[in-house]
């Protein structure tokens, strides 16, 4: 059969038909997390099974009130979890449909980059190299095609293809073999570039039919999840132990084992740290979301903890320092220059046509490189009406750009002519080298390639040959090329580029721009970049070539990279090197990238970075993030959040470290001390109901630290409990638990035991308002953080407070609770006590800003 698409491509509404039809291009068993499944996962968790085991004892008990009102709680306490789990499937939702692979199509016979599950049956694929084949398809053009297939065939060899337009009329052969038309989605292509007609999507494909699913491999747990479940096993073991002492305590001083009971669920509850796993859960897959709307998308959510500890960002030039918006600014021929401004230079002198046409000869003919549609523009607007264009000249054969030789050639045939012409374009170096060209020619045009490349040019030269036969060179070198003269192009420097390398250097990052331009250029760029002033000025020569470094052993190259921002003249295979000498020097490392050869570099490095516009699949599969814009400013912006991210973190484990104490000695203190219990089940359940969004939205809410970026990159191998943060903690937990136990003595000599409790109750919620706010700024005063806008902070307390009110003065409510009437003076008291809480912590962060302060004169 052949399907009915023309070499256009098919149009949107054929597509859209096609695409509701037989559904995405995606494989089967790609299960989303549903409500219900969220659910079931919510209700396995400990807290609810301690929930639902408490309001069963109630209703053993014959207390139906009380019973169905905790099952209440259970539900509203289930409905936060599916809002806030919702909202992160949502976020996760939108970052996988992000991360699909993309394809380029013909559509309208335009091409369009869409998602990879929109490609349906018939569409026309536009395919280079580095890009994963996104449904099975049939070869229509193709140069140098191979692909690796060792997905479905395990063998690592790349097997090459050969176009046959026809080739859908047969069956389609099982993967593997050399030779064939036809392409199988998942594969990747390797080497050349081609078009294909897509012949099966989704399961109807080749991976489709040989397994139901493409399971993603299970990562290794990050180190703050294997941190955090290490304390909450500790906090588990101290929750059952101390529950089963309470039991035993409370039953054998009282001797009433159902209270003892319903005590020691209490208190497993008030130990149990079960937001933990809901804090790692929401607030990295959010900002993962916050940062895909910053256009930087999240491929590993673990990457985040390392973003924010980054101290060398390896970058680019070429698009993400500057704009990828090449034009032709100077040619040179013999000796002689001529500045290009389109919107005053009227006419080329005609000793520049042959440069010109010899640049677009070497050039393919429909170009995606910006270099080589700057050429095709520059002949269309000056050779126009010209001899110098052939549209009418077959193209015979090519030679592509290698590590040894930065150049490539084209070999064309005029109708007429019998012999063949040859182009080549490449690096100044490597055409005078094909060129074969005496000392002083050398010297003369390395003088003119200094004198571009301090001006910011990218500089290429042109060199042309003449060839009889059919029997090409196996080298570029046999062919006796002449050097016509050089392109000098201009790239110019994103506008924000200085300002967020400024913002590196007040965050400790310094920033190495890497480039495979020559080493002037590469020089200038980073004067209007500034990035040689993130160095130390007494520092060696911040500039390192490839060839320099080729000569290097790992040691000195290790030394060298201590001081140096700029690397020019290196090829993709040599980034993996700079990575590792970095890496070996104890840098947290980001890496840029965007071909198949930066594959490695970006998987070695702390954080890879790939180019979502003009980067290959696997450099994008090979990365944690990919950059959707290309530009570096979204790269400091995610560093930026990153250390939001990081700071919000450690801000909601620690308030919930420091809320569960003054909660569990309130659940467990009165009882060893013989007082009435202060906190049943019931109480516990209703602090959840301020704890749960308290530490998975109101943080995650919090804006970055005003000096987030004016601090050095945290360790990495710093634990988020360690040391200080956890003590301080630990100290609020028992501030907190202090003004509360003081309460209840108070309350005790002033007030029957129904009001002494509803005391300690309010006094115990206003201390958990104090701890949200005492942990929302990491070293800032309260009063500063009281004008940072968090609506949701507003919200969570005004409804916790108003909850309050009504479990305190509601009476079926207040009965429920076993609380008496509060009298409003005591209400305030309890306000005041809260407030009083925070006012020694915030004296310890004065402290802080104080001891910093002096140290920074």
């Amino acid at each position: 059969m052949v399907l009915p698409a023309s070499d256009a491509g098919l149009t949107t509404a054929q597509a859209a038909q096609r695409l509701a039809e037989d559904g995405p291009n995606a494989l089967p068993g790609d299960q989303r997390r549903t409500l219900l499944g969220i659910a079931r996962e919510t209700l396995r968790e400990p807290m609810f099974l301690l929930l639902l085991a408490a309001s069963l004892l109630y209703l053993l008990l014959g207390d139906l009130q009380e019973g169905l009102i905790l099952l209440g709680l259970v539900l509203v306490v289930l409905a936060l979890t599916l809002y806030q789990e919702g909202k992160t499937e949502r976020a996760l939702e939108s970052l996988r449909d992000l991360s699909s692979p993309r394809a380029l199509v013909l559509r309208d016979g335009q091409p369009l980059r869409i998602a990879g599950s929109d490609v349906v049956l018939g569409d026309i694929l536009i395919l280079a190299e580095g890009d994963r084949i996104p449904a099975d398809a049939v070869l229509l053009s193709g140069t140098e095609v191979q692909v690796d297939e060792s997905l479905l065939t395990g063998e690592p060899v790349p097997v090459s293809k050969v176009a046959d337009v026809m080739a859908v009329q047969a069956a389609a052969p099982r993967p593997g073999g050399d030779g064939q038309a036809y392409l199988f989605s998942g594969t990747l292509l390797v080497k050349g570039h081609g078009s294909a007609r897509v012949t099966a999507t989704g399961a109807r494909s080749e991976i489709g039919r040989i397994g139901t699913a493409l399971v993603s491999l299970s990562s290794e747990p990050s180190p703050l999840k294997k941190q955090t479940a290490s304390l909450v096993k500790v906090l588990a073991l101290i929750a059952l132990a101390a529950s089963l002492f309470l039991v035993a305590t409370f039953g054998l001083l009282r001797g009433d084992w159902l209270a003892a009971l319903l005590a020691g669920i209490a208190l497993a509850m008030a130990l149990l740290p079960q937001e933990f796993t809901v804090v790692l859960t929401v607030i990295p897959a959010l900002g993962a979301w916050r940062l895909s709307k910053q256009d930087v998308l999240t491929r590993r959510i673990a990457a985040i903890e390392t973003l924010g500890a980054t101290s060398v960002l390896c970058v680019d030039k070429t698009g993400t320092l500057t704009e990828n918006r090449m034009t032709v600014a100077e040619l040179y021929v013999q000796g002689h220059k001529l500045l290009i401004d389109y919107a005053v230079t009227s006419e080329l002198p005609e000793s520049f046509h042959t440069l010109v046409e010899f640049s677009i000869l070497a050039s393919v003919a429909a170009p995606f490189d910006p270099m080589e549609k700057a050429f095709h523009r520059l002949g269309q607007h000056f050779l126009q009406d010209t001899e110098h264009l052939h549209h009418d000249w077959t193209l015979m054969q090519q030679y592509g750009l290698t590590p040894e030789l930065r150049a490539m050639s084209h070999v064309w045939k005029a109708r007429q002519d019998q012999q063949h012409v040859v182009a080549a374009k490449g690096a100044p170096e490597a055409i005078v080298d094909l060129c074969h060209l005496d000392g002083a020619a050398q010297a003369r045009i390395a003088a003119a390639v200094d004198a571009m490349a301090a001006k910011g040019l990218r500089v290429l030269g042109v060199a042309q040959a003449r060839f009889e036969g059919e029997h090409w060179p196996a080298i570029e070198h046999d062919f006796e090329f002449e050097f016509i003269g050089l392109l000098g192009l201009a790239d110019p420097l994103r506008g924000e580029i200085p300002d967020a390398v400024a913002e590196c250097r007040s965050a400790g990052i310094r920033v190495v721009m890497i480039t495979g331009d020559y080493p002037a250029t590469a020089s200038a760029i980073a004067r209007q970049a500034q990035l040689q002033s993130t160095l130390d000025t007494a520092a060696a020569d911040p500039l390192l070539t490839g060839d320099a470094m080729a000569a290097m052993s790992d040691a000195e190259l290790q030394a060298r990279m201590q001081s140096v921002s700029i690397c020019a003249r290196i090829a993709p295979e040599q980034k993996l090197r700079i990575v590792q000498a970095l890496k070996a020097n104890g840098e947290v490392v980001a890496m840029t990238g965007d071909g198949v050869n930066d594959a490695p570099a970006l998987k070695a490095a702390h954080v890879g970075v790939a180019m979502g516009g003009r980067g290959t699949d696997v450099a994008r599969e090979a990365a944690s993030l990919v950059l959707l814009d290309d530009n570096f400013a979204s790269i400091v912006r995610a560093v930026r959040l990153g250390r939001r991210i990081f700071d919000n973190l450690r801000k909601s484990m620690s308030y919930i470290l420091a809320v569960h104490v003054p909660i569990a000695g309130m659940a467990l203190l009165p009882v060893l001390l013989g007082w009435p219990t202060m906190l049943f089940p019931l109480h516990i359940a209703f602090l959840e109901l301020v704890i749960d969004p308290a530490c998975s939205m109101v943080f995650e809410n919090e804006p970055s630290e005003s000096d987030v970026m004016r601090r050095p990159p945290r360790n990495v191998n710093t634990p988020l409990f360690g040391g200080l943060t956890l003590l301080l903690a630990l100290l609020q937990g028992l501030g907190a638990l202090a003004v509360a136990m003081g309460a209840a003595m108070w309350g005790a000599d002033q007030l029957p035991e129904g009001g002494a409790r509803a005391f300690a109750f309010a006094t115990l919620v206003c201390t958990n308002l104090a701890l949200i706010f005492s942990n929302r700024s990491r070293a800032g005063s309260l009063w500063a953080s009281l004008w940072v806008p968090n609506r949701t902070l507003w919200i969570v307390a005004s409804a916790a407070l108003a909850l309050m009110a009504l479990a305190l003065y509601l009476p079926w409510l207040a009965r429920l609770f076993v609380f008496e009437p509060l009298p409003l003076l005591y209400l305030g008291a309890a306000l005041g006590l809260g407030l009083a809480s925070m006012f020694w912590f915030e004296a310890v962060k004065l402290g802080q800003r104080q001891t910093a302060k002096a140290a920074s004169i």
